[in-house]
């Protein structure tokens, strides 16, 4: 029972920092592919909750120097822009599981000042793709 447990407890939390880990280790391990995909989508949206949460507030200082950090990064600011330019808010969060964490996706694209509940539509469809998608990757693999 608590190896079950610590089980979706593990892959709650690797989807909340890392997406893709989440659906690829609950496949692996061999969790049944809908409750993978369920507890994947509510690991990514707990970080999206909390993270466009706290950039509603304005005037956390240490919010805004991981935003001006996650940005200098010369690459990743490349990137961003270019799918920012090219697809907006529906696009960075589309990619967002792929190819950024849950927390930066959500800090960059509330950084661009985009609507709390677009945000949250969008990485919820995106969660939902994505963890399915690399379900049947992995259970196709393994």
């Amino acid at each position: 029972m608590f190896s079950e447990i610590l089980k979706y407890l593990s892959i709650y939390f690797l989807s909340m920092t890392k997406f893709m880990a989440g659906p690829s280790v609950g496949v692996a391990v061999g969790m049944p592919t809908l409750l993978t995909v369920i507890i994947s989508v509510l690991g990514m949206m707990t970080s999206v909750l909390i993270f466009t949460s706290i950039g509603e507030r304005k005037g956390y200082p240490w919010i805004i120097r991981l935003v001006e950090r996650i940005k200098s990064k010369r690459n990743l600011n490349k990137l961003f822009q270019l799918l920012w330019g090219k697809f907006g808010v529906a696009g960075v969060t589309f990619l967002t599981p792929i190819l950024f964490t849950p927390i930066i996706g959500t800090i960059l694209v509330s950084a661009m000042g985009s609507p709390r509940s677009k945000i949250i539509i969008y990485m919820f469809i995106s969660a939902v793709f994505w963890s399915i998608t690399l379900s049947k990757i992995v259970k196709g693999v393994v």
